[in-house]
């Protein structure tokens, strides 16, 4: 007879198990969250390779340094912040940012083929066509919910490019959604 679990076991249900190194529960874990934690890593990295090539490096710190989370938040926004921390870095090994001195330009959106609103996978389009430090910070900053004090640490930059390269993103984002509305392939979110 097979037994059915009736409640799923959350991430931190593993947690002993993970301190004492045992592969089965990496195996859960790493089950549990890796399709959420892949989509974080793209966030900042746009070649799916690279990002799941960075999302494993990053679960292997989690797995190897589980013993130094503390029990401060939640155990996946500790992991979350690790994938984030490890995708920033393999940035700057790609290749230094470029901020302000980039050159903007932004490729057409593929065409909306259907009638309905733009969904969040089209938005998530738009900001992949941002320059990569615009992209990094709005990432940070709107979605992570960094503060610019905390960008400029992690990017080691100062505040203010952080508060102008974010700026920048909303314009370039406001600008290409102008562009979808003149084009009649977006009306506004419903």
């Amino acid at each position: 007879m097979k037994l059915i679990r009736l409640y799923p076991k959350k991430v931190e249900d593993y947690l002993d198990d993970l301190r004492c190194e045992k592969r089965t529960a990496q195996h859960e874990v790493y089950q549990l969250l890796s399709g959420k934690m892949l989509s974080v890593c793209r966030q900042y990295i746009q070649d799916i390779h690279y990002a799941e090539d960075v999302m494993v490096t990053a679960f292997m710190k989690v797995f190897t340094q589980v013993h130094k989370y503390e029990g401060k938040g939640s155990f996946e926004g500790w992991i979350r912040r690790i994938m984030v921390n490890e995708s920033i870095s393999f940035l700057r090994a790609q290749r230094p940012f470029s901020y302000l001195e980039e050159q903007v330009e932004l490729q057409e959106v593929v065409q909306y083929h259907q009638e309905s609103d733009l969904v969040l996978e089209e938005i998530q389009r738009l900001i992949d066509q941002l320059p990569a430090g615009c992209k990094t910070i709005f990432n940070l900053y709107v979605i992570e919910q960094y503060k610019h004090q905390e960008i400029a640490h992690m990017l080691q930059i100062s505040e203010g490019t952080s508060k102008s390269q974010l700026a920048q993103a909303r314009k370039l984002l406001q600008q290409q959604l102008e562009h979808l509305k003149q084009q009649g392939l977006w009306n506004g979110v419903k």
